[in-house]
């Protein structure tokens, strides 16, 4: 009887396929062929033929879903969404749009070279201060991925006690009361102090043992606190540091508030616009004189008339102190508005105002588009919108250790950790918000 029911072909097989004979087993046999084959070799013929076709479809679409599950699992979260492709929401994303960041930085940097390079040639000036700081914030900045991919806990420590002890013991930017320095070595050590400070929250933040987090928390204060040597605005400048850190770093938006970190720089550079244009009120722009002193604010006068005169290309790198009236009679004059903003107006024009603003929409771009926590990334953000005010109220970047310290710190901020990092409350994956 078994051997006579093996070779029973169901009707709906004949109908519709043909008797089936040896190419029924082939490779490429549809799904009638494979049932009547498995029922010619195990002799138990289905009462319904099309249930087995149904069965057999179900199995092949369990199959395919199973290696869709494998392949958007071996690019993304295991316990994530299925996809069928390589995952551009969380980690990858980053990953694969990160290159533009950096080239987009790339053409900033060397923009703001090129210009300064034609202004000089035009205007007969001297560029080698700016091309400096350039070269100071693109060498700061490879450091710093260097050293945030290795070391990503260890380098913000180092750095920030290494701009700690410059800034207490360097030459030009020594802590303490010196009454007859220039304007410019105040807002640079402040500026470096409060790169320090940002950098030792920024490596509190990505450490992952409770008792060094603790530990780091309390460099970051002792650095802070190098800072009642120095001066009233580097006291400002840290407690800032210090206090926006772990404000910032509880929320998971990073979008949001890296925007009104970038929109802090504008603020300031608009009241110092309006105050040397004599657009502010009285008694505001009085009040404001008096904080930041009749000199400067007469610098910033003469900056912004000699930059009415030559709006596009200005006058060239490093002239301002050949037209300047108000800078000579200083005791120590330095030859700059000291003013970032005017600096760039009136010596390289509204070009190189542009420029200057670009440079720092793409390290904000960068700060968004980092791998790293959000409270890293943010602590970073802080300092580094603390240090660019700074630059504006005065000459802080032409000191080198200040666009190097600004370098290293974005730098370490947007690395990419060769080891996962468990210090933070969330990876480092960029929010829409």
């Amino acid at each position: 009887m078994r051997a006579a029911a093996a070779t029973v072909i169901p009707g709906p097989d004949r109908r519709r396929r043909g008797v089936l004979g040896a190419e029924g087993t082939g490779r490429g046999a549809t799904g009638y062929q494979q049932r009547g084959a498995r029922v010619r070799s195990t002799g138990r013929p289905s009462a319904n033929g099309t249930d087995d076709v149904r069965r057999t479809d179900r199995r092949r679409r369990a199959g395919r879903r199973g290696k869709r599950r494998t392949r958007g699992r071996a690019h993304g979260d295991a316990t994530g969404p299925v996809h069928d492709g390589p995952d551009t929401t969380g980690r990858d994303a980053g990953r694969e749009r990160r290159p533009g960041s950096d080239a987009a930085g790339v053409l900033v940097l060397a923009a703001c070279a090129a210009w300064a390079l034609i202004t000089g040639a035009v205007h007969q000036g001297r560029p080698e201060g700016v091309l400096l700081a350039v070269l100071a914030v693109a060498a700061g900045y490879a450091c710093g991925r260097i050293g945030g991919a290795l070391l990503p806990v260890a380098a913000p420590c180092a750095g920030a006690l290494a701009g700690a002890a410059l800034a207490v013991t360097g030459p030009g930017l020594a802590a303490g009361p010196r009454p007859a320095a220039s304007l410019g070595q105040v807002g640079a050590t402040a500026a470096v102090l409060a790169l320090s400070t940002g950098a030792a929250c920024c490596a509190a933040r990505a450490a992952s043992a409770p008792a060094l987090r603790l530990g780091l928390h309390l460099m970051a204060v002792a650095v802070a606190t190098t800072a009642v040597a120095a001066s009233a605005g580097a006291v400002i400048c840290c407690a800032g540091v210090l206090l926006g850190s772990p404000a910032v770093g509880r929320t998971r938006h990073r979008g949001a508030v890296l925007a009104v970190l970038a929109a802090v720089p504008v603020v300031v550079a608009g009241t110092i616009w309006a105050l040397a244009a004599r657009a502010l009120p009285g008694e505001a722009a009085g009040v404001l004189a008096d904080l930041l002193t009749g000199h400067r604010v007469g610098l910033w006068q003469e900056a912004l008339s000699l930059a009415h005169r030559h709006p596009v290309a200005g006058i060239g790198p490093g002239r301002f102190a050949d037209f300047s009236t108000v800078a000579a009679p200083h005791p120590l004059p330095d030859g700059t508005p000291h003013s970032a903003l005017l600096q760039q107006a009136v010596e390289q024009g509204l070009v190189g105002v542009a420029l200057s603003a670009a440079a720092w929409v793409w390290v904000m771009h960068a700060l968004w588009r980092s791998e790293r926590p959000t409270p890293v990334v943010l602590a970073a953000g802080v300092a580094l919108t603390v240090v660019a005010s700074v630059a504006l109220l005065g000459d802080a970047l032409s000191f080198t250790a200040v666009p190097v310290g600004a370098g290293l710190l974005a730098g370490m901020a947007t690395a990419r950790p060769l080891t996962e990092e468990t210090g933070a409350e969330e990876t480092g994956v960029p929010e829409s918000a």
